[in-house]
């Protein structure tokens, strides 16, 4: 209901509505209805400069000379709501608060702190973890990977690959999503299909045809950069990084492996930290812990931690069951966690405490499906403690329900 919600209100112009789903509800602005039309678009072509102005700024995405920047600025009722789109900012403040996730992702690939390798094409440095190709790119790390011995660096040698490409590379294997010139296809998509990414392949050809259809339709319009950013691409990066985690859980806490015949031995992919939980050593990555937390960040970087590993910095984590710590975990890695009813509270209070407002937010969600007539009191004043205000209004809607 939501989501009908936000299209309504963008066409006809309802601002108030739309911030009241956004900042009470949380809705997600870029979604697509049937038509593969955002919400943004709608706003434009109805002409509500104030709506297309605050959706901009709360992160309705429309970058310049691409098919959805080109198609909301043809679709523009007036030239002040052209200007706006314009002089459009991918990130701002608002849409940082708004997505966390991906605001990681993007803070993760200019990381230069925890990064343990870097590439050089023609001069220009690129860091890079290599837990991260492992994970999203180990076709790449394992042509490089018997040179990374040694040293951290490797350099470039193929002249065909500038450093535009490979940008454009490193920003997809991180974020699932790139800015492609039209002009810089051919060379993108080569570097796809030696570094084994057939998702990126996929929406290069798809994208490109789009851009044909789309020309021909609007003489005189031209897309000059192919947008790749969707949900498929998207899921693949959480899908990716949960073998992080996967590898992440000491032998005795993984339930599938003690279910198996025989315990593979599963290595751990480049941790440079470790988690200590009722004994069991949770080997992580800093970039991951630290740049999603900054409560792990000031355990890790103010060496509030206990040396129980010779190679890597340990931290112990007192009075958290190892089912609410996995929860912490996946979440930290990919946004994401089975939650159950016998220790989401608990999951909730440790997000509270570990600084992770999007755990909470998360864990809020799956409380509000909990919500009866004998714990709605219960769930609303804890709505409060844990500054829920969606949560509480859940609760208020289903009081105002029962009376």
């Amino acid at each position: 209901m939501d989501y009908h919600d936000v299209f309504t209100s963008c066409r006809t112009g309802d601002l108030e509505k739309i911030k009241y789903l956004v900042e009470s509800r949380d809705v997600e602005l870029n979604i697509r209805d049937k038509w593969d039309t955002t919400p943004l678009y709608y706003a434009c072509l109805c002409g509500h400069e104030a709506l297309v102005k605050y959706l901009l700024e709360n992160g309705a995405k429309c970058e310049a000379n691409t098919f959805d920047g080109e198609r909301c600025l043809y679709a523009a009722l007036n030239d002040k709501i052209k200007k706006l789109l314009k002089n459009y900012k991918m990130i701002t403040s608002s849409t940082m608060r708004r997505d966390l996730y991906d605001e990681f992702l993007r803070r993760l690939k200019g990381d230069k702190l925890y990064c343990d390798a870097t590439f050089k094409v023609l001069g220009e440095k690129f860091c890079v973890h290599r837990c991260i190709l492992a994970s999203r790119c180990s076709t790449l790390l394992d042509k490089v990977e018997k040179r990374l011995e040694n040293k951290k660096t490797i350099i470039v040698k193929d002249l065909t690959v500038d450093p535009n490409s490979f940008k454009i590379l490193i920003d997809y294997i991180y974020q699932g999503r790139c800015q492609v010139p039209y002009d810089s296809i051919t060379t993108v998509d080569l570097l796809a299909n030696q570094c084994g990414l057939p998702l990126l392949m996929q929406q290069l050809g798809k994208k490109a045809k789009e851009k044909k259809s789309f020309e021909s339709s609007k003489p005189g319009v031209h897309v000059d950069v192919l947008s790749i950013d969707n949900d498929v691409d998207r899921e693949s990066i959480k899908q990716d990084l949960a073998k992080l985690a996967d590898q992440a859980l000491p032998s005795e806490t993984n339930a599938l492996l003690m279910e198996m015949p025989f315990c593979p031995n599963i290595k751990p992919v480049y941790p440079d930290m470790c988690v200590m939980v009722q004994d069991f050593k949770f080997n992580c990555h800093k970039a991951f812990f630290c740049l999603r937390s900054d409560y792990f960040k000031a355990l890790l970087e103010d060496h509030f931690n206990e040396n129980v590993d010779d190679q890597i910095e340990c931290i112990v984590l007192h009075d958290i069951s190892i089912e609410a710590f996995k929860c912490v975990l996946y979440y930290i890695y990919t946004d994401s966690c089975e939650l159950v009813e016998d220790t989401v509270f608990e999951v909730l209070y440790k997000a509270d405490m570990y600084l992770l407002p999007g755990l909470k937010k998360y864990c809020a969600a799956f409380i509000a499906d909990l919500i009866d007539e004998e714990n709605v009191f219960q769930i609303f004043e804890m709505s409060r403690l844990f500054n829920l205000p969606k949560l509480e209004d859940q609760c208020t809607e289903f009081i105002a329900r029962k009376h």
